[in-house]
């Protein structure tokens, strides 16, 4: 074989489209699991340790329980962010054969933008809520609006890691064809 043959064979090579590997559709399914899974850790962890302090704070002030309930309201509005992360993602990975490397590793982020975000805010309403709802009591209920503040900016970080993962997971498919499909896979 010449060296120009040799030359336009690497060439015709090099321009060859990779078969999909099945271990991107594994990366977007861990993006499914990491957002479904952190949040819904973070909306738990927030949801008990609000609830302990509105059940602490019950025993001397009854009639502030019912206002009390926002950290627990706000913190399981955690698990619905990784819910509806984890239902877009899962919508684009509807063809297990075509995921690219790109697509499954963009959904894994994802993912665990959207779960890790979630999970830290939990944290948060947890803490604040435990202690907030506590000395309000102690306060005759002039902390409410400053505990309601802290809550809100807590509850941003959660919301902040849902726009950021939707914006990853809208755009992980946007470079189609960077592979051919994978016909093991789709048997």
């Amino acid at each position: 074989m010449t060296v120009a043959a040799a030359q336009m064979l690497a060439e015709a090579s090099a321009h060859q489209v990779p078969i999909c590997h099945p271990v991107s559709y594994f990366m977007g399914g861990l993006g499914v699991v990491g957002a479904i899974v952190f949040a819904n850790l973070g909306a738990a962890y927030g949801t008990a340790k609000a609830g302990v302090g509105i059940g602490g704070m019950g025993v001397m002030r009854g009639d502030l329980v019912m206002r009390s309930l926002i950290p627990v309201v706000m913190a399981g509005v955690l698990g619905i962010y990784g819910l509806i992360s984890s239902v877009i993602i899962i919508g684009k990975l509807s063809k297990p054969s075509e995921v690219s490397s790109y697509t499954g590793f963009a959904l894994l982020a994802a993912g665990l933008t959207v779960g890790l975000s979630s999970m830290a805010a939990g944290y948060a309403i947890g803490i604040v809520g435990d202690a907030g709802v506590r000395c309000n009591a102690l306060c005759n209920g002039k902390l409410f609006v400053g505990m309601i503040l802290i809550l809100i900016f807590a509850e941003a970080l959660g919301l902040y890691g849902l726009i950021v993962g939707l914006v990853v997971a809208s755009g992980a498919d946007a470079h189609d064809g960077l592979c051919q499909p994978n016909d093991a896979v789709a048997k």
